[in-house]
């Protein structure tokens, strides 16, 4: 709820730690679904103009702060290019290492252009799917897939 709370706003972690005087480690613990303190609780409240009741109520129970359909598509679609760029960073980083080592170990032979090759198909495969460019067998061909199988007409 609070995660929802935040977004609404267009706040991020960082910035609803600043205005209510908690860390930021405690908003991700929270945002996790771990529980929170009652001074916590009472913080958060306050920044969002609600009662400490709402903070505490279950999701699905509180009608008024439910997550639609588009806007769980929209944190997994940013969780998807979330994933993509940790992968580049560390796909970046060794195969930096990697090129390092091969320079440094023989330099007559280029070996690192393997792995930097394999790995870059993945990547960019990867980054296609998160990015939605190219969606073969995303949930849409499941779905058709389903349907088929049943025998009923989209």
């Amino acid at each position: 709820m609070v995660r929802k709370l935040r977004l609404q706003r267009g706040w991020s972690q960082d910035h609803l730690s600043q205005l209510s005087g908690l860390s930021v480690r405690t908003i991700q613990r929270i945002e996790r679904g771990q529980n929170a303190g009652l001074e916590s609780l009472k913080s958060l409240a306050a920044v969002f103009e609600i009662q400490v009741t709402d903070l505490q109520m279950e999701p699905q129970m509180n009608d008024a702060i439910k997550v639609t359909a588009d806007e769980k598509a929209a944190l997994e679609q940013v969780r998807k290019i979330k994933g993509f760029y940790s992968n580049l960073i560390s796909y970046v980083l060794v195969i930096t290492l990697l090129f390092i080592i091969n320079f440094i170990t023989n330099p007559s032979y280029i070996w690192a252009w393997w792995p930097a090759l394999g790995w870059g198909v993945g990547i960019a495969c990867h980054g296609l799917r998160a990015f939605e460019i190219l969606n073969f067998l995303g949930p849409d061909w499941e779905k058709k897939q389903v349907e088929k199988r049943l025998g009923r007409k989209l």
